[in-house]
């Protein structure tokens, strides 16, 4: 790709709002953000349209499908393929595609599809999100009894051999000896705790164990009281642990993402989507596990009423921490780009606007709609 710049008339770098500001782009890598007066002539230049403000690309940690998609039910790079193309649309540019709590077999399945996907340079594909089954049932929530378990030796030497993406494992602490945790963060494993029902000490002890972070906090999760804060309070008293969130309306109140937000800061809270196949698509359900789910209003559903997901895309997370929740443009970029980005050690090149990293951009426009995309790795 040759160099090129494009010319926004407002840029967010990912950590600040900026006046009009060229992008210098070439080989899918920023050489430069300037002025656009300072511009060599010599440069081919696209100007964006009035109004437009351009920002990194989203990332989003927990993705369990997309465009028709399950990934627990497509485990190869096409499958991959598509929920992240279903996902791009929206602003998407890079992923952890979700395993919800499944087998053995499926579990070593899944490493295999996101590591042949990572081989094949599927656009957008990070690594992989394991999310289960080393929960607690008691906060089981969509994911299968059945398959809920401890961790064997067999899951212990299969999440730790090498592996060419970021490996995040949610896991709750109070079902998992510290050693297992110690073990699987030694081997450079991210693990989040989550669907867990574990005490503020039981959480603690899995953070000096290696835990640096939370899956989707308030849902399905011990919850906060005055004399126990469980997992929800510790983790708003906690300010360097970071902590997914699903600002949809439907998994918490606006007023429990505010107050979220005025615990954690937009450099640890992060916005994920917890999307299902419905997003991207036209399907009014699909099936998990052999559970037959809806979307109606926005919700989906299985037969018992249990949330399976959702169905949302990061662009309406982003309008929606805005929106329902009062939280500033730029922090709901940030929680969206470069808090991911960092969450799973990639803010040394993902996330920001700046010389060095990925040309990932995303072009919003007034209405915080996405009007394009460009991703490196395209």
């Amino acid at each position: 790709m040759s160099l090129h710049a494009l010319i926004a008339p407002r840029l967010f770098t990912g950590e600040e709002m900026l006046p009009a500001r060229a992008v210098l782009i070439e080989d899918g890598r920023i050489l430069a953000v300037i002025a656009p007066a300072d511009l060599p002539p010599d440069v081919p230049a696209e100007r964006l349209p009035p109004d437009t403000l351009l920002v990194p690309g989203f990332i989003d940690l927990q993705v369990n499908g997309g465009g028709g998609v399950l990934f627990n039910d497509r485990m190869d790079a096409a499958g991959l393929a598509t929920i992240a193309r279903a996902h791009r649309r929206f602003g998407t540019t890079g992923m952890l595609p979700t395993l919800i709590t499944d087998t053995p077999e499926h579990l070593e399945a899944a490493l295999n599809a996101a590591a042949a996907a990572m081989a094949a340079q599927v656009p957008g594909i990070l690594g992989l999100h394991v999310e289960g089954p080393f929960l607690n049932p008691a906060r089981k929530g969509i994911h299968p009894p059945a398959c809920i378990r401890a961790p064997t030796e067999a899951d212990l030497t299969l999440l730790t051999r090498p592996f060419p993406g970021r490996l995040l494992v949610t896991l709750a602490p109070e079902m998992v000896p510290e050693p297992a945790i110690r073990r699987l963060v030694q081997a450079g494993v991210i693990v989040f705790a989550g669907h867990s029902d574990a005490t503020a000490a039981q959480l603690q002890a899995g953070m000096a164990a290696g835990i640096s972070g939370v899956t989707h906090l308030f849902n399905a999760m011990s919850h906060f009281g005055s004399r126990e804060p469980g997992m929800v309070g510790t983790t708003l008293a906690t300010p360097d642990l970071f902590a997914g969130i699903i600002a949809d309306g439907i998994h918490l109140h606006p007023l429990s993402l505010a107050a979220a937000f005025a615990a954690k800061g937009a450099r640890r809270l992060l916005l994920v989507t917890d999307a299902m196949p419905s997003v991207g698509s036209d399907r009014p359900g699909f099936t998990l596990q052999s559970r037959e789910i809806r979307l109606a209003d926005g919700r989906l559903t299985d037969e018992a009423g249990t949330l399976a997901g959702a169905h949302l895309d990061m662009a309406s997370a982003v309008r929606n921490a805005v929106r329902m929740a009062g939280i500033d443009l730029a922090d709901a970029l940030h929680m969206a780009s470069l808090t991911p980005a960092a969450a799973i050690g990639l803010d040394d090149r993902l996330g920001r606007i700046a010389a060095g990293f990925r040309a990932d951009l995303v072009a919003l426009d007034a209405g915080l709609g996405v009007i394009r995309i460009w991703s490196a790795e395209r």
